[in-house]
């Protein structure tokens, strides 16, 4: 009988997935990702220019929604103030959230969403050293913008400087506006809602998350309109090259994953494909020993019963 590799064996070992080998590297991913964005400082008068030529394409193609939105979100307490706890609390929940269920309940499509989460959010860490912007609410008070992170610092755990923690708002770049990850970050959240989503409710979610998270960027002055079109762009970049990140990554990766969970040819207690102990055969072929015993009376092995003489007994099969 001929022997075959059992296919699901080489799956499995390739898409076995281990928290304490995830964690890490997320926590590293994140780790660099804040750290490039703090050290991404532009010129303060460049950040201010780049938010203005922002507001006046969005005034020319009359996209400007952030003044209308900010006007609501000021003078309507009972929006401004979710709002502001939306923005600066939900992205650091939901989206952790949303790849821990993926890895417990999806580990072959977690792998993918992982990676294009990173890939993209690596993207919008250039875009913020190319690109420094001065959000709305740091603008002078002549452009009709309210910074409601300011306005309802006494009602959260933020500043008034920023959405940090109090004290730590010298520690962001409140200049890292140009792309939106909140809205990118957002809509991975919702593409992963609808798509794994086994309810309405889940797809709803996926629906009204990213949409209701563009508004309230624009709301509380943190984001113009366009930076929440471009962390959509980001997310989309980053879909397009997160297999090529995944193939190449996974090449560089395989000698040290290999060491680390011994899955080698001469790792104790990996099944063998092959049980004749490496001795190939081929279809129909008996090992060494059974042709010997049953063709001992001088058969040849290829022999057919009609061969061996009329009244000879045919050999076992």
């Amino acid at each position: 009988m001929p022997q075959t590799e059992t296919p699901g064996i080489e799956v499995a070992q390739r898409t076995r997935l281990l928290w304490w080998t995830e964690l890490p590297l997320i926590v590293l991913v994140y780790a660099c990702y804040s750290a490039g964005r703090l050290l991404a400082r532009g010129d303060v008068t460049s950040a201010v220019d780049h938010g203005l030529a922002l507001l006046r394409v969005e005034k020319f193609l009359h996209i400007n929604a952030e003044h209308p939105l900010n006007r609501l979100f000021t003078t309507e307490a009972w929006i401004g103030v979710p709002a502001d706890f939306w923005y600066a609390s939900l992205h650091y929940l939901v989206t952790p959230v949303i790849l821990v269920w993926l890895f417990r309940s999806r580990a072959v499509q977690y792998r993918m969403a992982r990676t294009w989460l990173m890939t993209s959010t690596f993207i919008g860490l250039i875009g913020f050293t190319l690109l420094p912007t001065c959000p709305p609410r740091l603008l002078s008070s002549g452009h009709g913008f309210v910074d409601t992170m300011a306005q309802y610092s006494s009602y959260g755990w933020w500043g008034g400087e920023a959405s940090a923690p109090r004290g730590l708002g010298g520690m962001t770049n409140q200049y890292a506006a140009m792309p939106s990850l909140h809205v990118g970050w957002a809509l991975w959240c919702g593409v992963m809602l609808w798509k794994y989503g086994r309810t309405r409710t889940a797809k709803a979610a996926g629906v009204g998350y990213p949409l209701v998270t563009t508004i309230v960027v624009m709301g509380t002055a943190n984001h113009y309109f366009l930076d929440a079109v471009a962390g959509a762009v980001v997310m989309g970049a980053g879909l397009l090259l997160a297999p090529h990140v995944m193939r190449y990554g996974g090449r560089a990766m395989e000698p040290m994953r290999a060491r680390f969970l011994g899955v080698g040819a001469d790792s104790p207690g990996t099944p063998a494909s092959i049980v004749s102990a490496g001795c190939q055969t081929s279809a129909g072929e008996h090992i060494r020993r059974q042709r010997e015993s049953q063709f001992a009376g001088g058969a040849e092995p290829s022999a057919a019963p009609t061969d061996a003489g009329d009244g000879a007994a045919a050999a076992a099969r």
